[in-house]
């Protein structure tokens, strides 16, 4: 998800006021142009016509009255679209690096989406506007840090509100700029405040929202790769292939486990490095009193489906948790236009994202120390029994592989280790109290973001072990279809080597093509 393109030309996706996963990687990519349905555009329209109509006479949180602990305060009807244009400007005070634009995007689609389900009372112009970002790669600079997460992003969705309104900045071509000189360019009228607008853009979970779905994509994009990485790790080692057997993984009754060891059963296809427990051991009787080749391998090439089922499983839950919340209105108060009335609550608490990011991160961590032991194997001579230490192909001691390379793969490792620590149950009450327990959401998707980073990182460095490996032991052509063409493609980054060279570059080339 590092790469976004722009829309191909002719291809329009028309948004509905339900999207799955296949249409928000889509859309985060950039992929396709967006229009939004005729009948939703009806029913956001009929939404914002009740509102305007039934507000007039009635005191409702955040159209006449203050935001927060000042909604005691009645606001006076000549002030109502200044009250809207003030929450934006007096909440734009995120601070540290912006958001990379991936996420800026996923944002701007959850917010959007939460419009889109009629139940938020604002003008359709507000959509549109978001569409038109979308379409024309304009992002709003919106700083990482701002948001506890329990009115939702209020600090960061200001930011995104602040360019709607023709303020702030935003990224246009890659460029960072004044949002006003970018939208006299493009010819953008700013956008208005009618109702609520203001409350509307600014009240939601979208920021979390939308780095949880890019992480979660990211994630998905990582488990492939471990499941293709542990098959080739089981070929150099020359394991059983028993430990991916369908049988095996039935009798213990989770999906995940049974899911990947049919991944791995499917990758491994083909290969003529794994063994036969029953060719090898089972058809005759073995006159050997001390076997030679390990009956059964270490942990962390054995218990990969063991390993990477609950992985697949926490997964497969955030996906379900993050979909559903892309598709909810999460913003307060709710307008209800068909029993008439608008309700007042908290959808915009962020407690299932930040409990499923902390659970995500949980995963990946446990997936990238299994990643880091299946190097520490490849590298540790006395274990393996079959590679020179850390798969030098030079001369011993005056050459040293990738050595050093495991300090990076093990201290990132231990990063990912301490920031697993859950932000779910960090609440600190603040807001005079008013916000007296948050969910700490954004913040949990950062850091799960973080070591989702890491985990590449150490992915990287393991895939340039693997391949190593393969060359000295001379069975690329032995490979199973899908290793060999992992390897072949790792390969084309990061040639053979002998001697000792600095790899910081082959290093980041490797992240960009796993993340591709």
């Amino acid at each position: 998800m590092s790469h976004l393109h722009k829309p191909t030309k002719g291809l329009i996706m028309i948004l509905n006021k339900v999207v799955d996963i296949e249409q928000i990687e889509a859309i985060i990519a950039g992929k396709e142009e967006l229009s939004i349905a005729e009948h939703d555009r009806q029913a956001i329209n009929d939404c914002f016509r009740f509102l305007e109509s039934f507000s007039k006479d009635k005191v409702i949180y955040g159209i006449n009255t203050g935001f927060g602990p000042m909604a005691q305060w009645r606001i006076d009807d000549n002030h109502l679209k200044e009250l809207q244009y003030n929450i934006i400007r007096s909440h734009s005070t995120g601070a540290g690096e912006p958001l990379p634009t991936e996420c800026v995007r996923a944002a701007i689609l959850a917010r959007l989406m939460t419009f889109m389900q009629a139940h938020s009372g604002i003008n359709i112009q507000t959509c549109e506007l978001l569409v038109e970002f979308l379409n024309r790669g304009i992002y709003p600079v919106i700083p990482q840090h701002g948001s506890v997460g329990a009115s939702g992003d209020l600090v960061q969705l200001a930011h995104i509100a602040l360019a709607l309104i023709g303020e702030g900045e935003v990224f246009y071509q890659g460029v960072r700029r004044n949002t006003s000189e970018v939208f006299a360019e493009l010819g953008i009228q700013p956008l208005q405040m009618y109702v609520r607008e203001g409350l509307a853009v600014t009240n939601g979970t979208a920021v979390m929202t939308g780095i949880g779905l890019v992480n979660l994509l990211n994630a998905k994009r990582l488990l492939d790769w471990s499941l293709k990485a542990s098959v080739m790790m089981n070929e150099i080692a020359s394991s059983y292939d028993d430990l991916m057997s369908e049988v095996l993984n039935g009798v213990k009754h989770h999906q995940g486990q049974q899911i990947v060891a049919a991944k791995m059963r499917e990758i491994a296809e083909g290969s003529k490095m794994l063994l036969s427990r029953e060719e090898e051991l089972y058809r005759s009787k073995s006159e050997e009193d001390v076997f030679e080749h390990k009956v059964q391998p270490y942990y962390s090439l054995r218990c990969i489906p063991q390993i990477l089922g609950p992985v697949w499983d926490a997964m497969a839950n955030a996906e379900k948790v993050l979909v559903n919340e892309i598709n909810s209105a999460d913003d307060n108060p709710i307008v209800d236009p068909i029993n008439k009335t608008v309700i007042h609550g908290g959808n915009f608490h962020g407690d299932y994202v930040s409990f499923e990011m902390d659970k995500l991160k949980i995963a990946v961590t446990k997936m990238t120390m299994l990643t880091e032991r299946q190097m520490n194997y490849l590298f540790h001579d006395r274990i393996n029994g079959i590679l020179p230490p850390f798969v030098n192909m030079g001369v011993l001691g005056l050459n040293y592989g990738l050595q050093a390379s495991q300090f990076t793969a093990t201290s990132t490792t231990a990063e990912c280790q301490t920031l697993s620590n859950p932000m779910y149950v960090h609440s600190i009450p603040n807001n005079n109290d008013n916000q007296d327990i948050v969910s700490m959401g954004t913040n949990s998707a950062l850091i799960c973001q973080r070591v989702i980073d890491n985990g590449y990182q150490v992915m990287a460095i393991h895939m340039m072990a693997l391949v190593q490996a393969v060359d000295c032991l001379k069975i690329a052509d032995k490979l199973a279809p899908t290793t060999r063409k992992m390897y072949d493609e790792v390969r084309a980054i990061v040639p053979a080597f002998v001697e000792d060279t600095p790899k910081y570059k082959e290093i980041e080339a490797v992240i960009e093509y796993l993340k591709r």
